[in-house]
């Protein structure tokens, strides 16, 4: 009897151990652009949920440039006035004081953070950061924030420094690079992995279209995921699920044990991926272009905003 049991036991350990499956549907046309547009406007950033469900995009641009808001219906609210036309990466982070966003200034070299209305409370301006690293220019892409405040900026369209400054905004110090022994190349944005005690950071090293746990000193934990990867932009977390925006062409979704668990808009058509080019009408329905940034919703629905000089944005609704 006993022999019958341990075969049956086996198995059972096996199947625990396969990553769960997760389903997903499109929900076409899920954004309303604002009045007047037909689309979104240039978008090269990001897409954040507010604790309330509120939708925050940045979309490219001096006139309407900044952040947009829509509903958790994909409704367009209003713009925040005054919020940088070039910023490119930004988080919404809830802390002791409340819900702020922090920003990362592409054009402009500095820090932000706001309110959820869009007004500064801080600065880390070009002149805090070290001179060593700066010297060359700054070209900041994202940043982020860790358990004890402490805020985390990459260099990503520079040379993949990540600066780490108080939540004060006084530097602290400075990892990675171009050199051993990370090697970054275009690490476009990092997270704080908040899955892991203590928390993580995730760099999308899309250069080397990789993506990397690192502690929050910057030592190397190891690689999430090297295989089958098409340059990782973003990453979004939602209990123990990542989705990533990979801007050559899909959106992925993994378990906590790095698994792929799905695969969504995969695009495989030469000269559609990895280009801001792709007009409205050479749209298809499902299928992605350029995933740039990318969020989870309240609900674990994803939600991703498309590098693109017309503005996209795509939901995929968990099932």
């Amino acid at each position: 009897m006993l022999r019958s049991i341990l075969p049956l036991a086996a198995l059972a350990l096996t199947l625990s151990s396969l990553p769960a499956e997760v389903t997903y549907s499109l929900t076409p046309d899920f954004i309303t652009p604002p009045p007047g547009k037909t689309a979104i406007g240039d978008g090269h950033g990001e897409i954040r949920v507010d604790s309330a469900g509120l939708i925050y995009i940045s979309v490219q641009g001096q006139a309407e440039g900044g952040l947009q808001v829509y509903s958790p219906e994909g409704k367009y609210l209003r713009h925040l006035a005054g919020v940088p036309g070039s910023l490119h990466g930004f988080v919404i982070h809830k802390g002791d004081a409340g819900e702020f966003i922090y920003a990362a200034v592409l054009g402009e070299s500095r820090v932000l953070k706001m309110t959820l209305e869009g007004k500064t409370v801080m600065e880390i301006p070009k002149t805090a950061f070290p001179a060593e690293q700066s010297a060359a220019g700054l070209n900041l892409t994202n940043c982020d924030v860790a358990p004890n405040g402490d805020i985390y900026v990459v260099d990503g369209y520079g040379k993949d420094w990540i600066f780490v400054f108080d939540k004060e905004g006084k530097f602290k110090s400075v990892f990675g690079g171009r050199g051993e022994p990370l090697k970054l190349s275009n690490c476009h944005k990092i997270f704080i992995d908040p899955r892991y005690t203590p928390a993580r950071v995730l760099a999308c090293d899309r250069g080397n279209n990789r993506m990397l746990h690192l502690d929050l000193e910057g030592k190397l934990i190891g690689v999430v995921a090297d295989k089958d990867l098409r340059r990782p932009s973003s990453a979004s977390f939602h209990g123990d699920l990542m989705c990533v925006a990979e801007i050559a062409g899909r959106v992925s979704v993994f378990d906590k044990d790095g698994k792929l668990v799905a695969s969504l808009g995969v695009n495989d058509t030469a000269g559609e991926t990895n280009t801001p080019a792709m007009k409205p009408e050479q749209w298809r329905t499902g299928t992605v272009t350029s995933p740039h940034g990318i969020t989870f919703d309240n609900a674990g629905n994803i939600l991703e905003t498309e590098w693109n000089s017309y503005g996209r944005v795509l939901r995929w609704t968990v099932k």
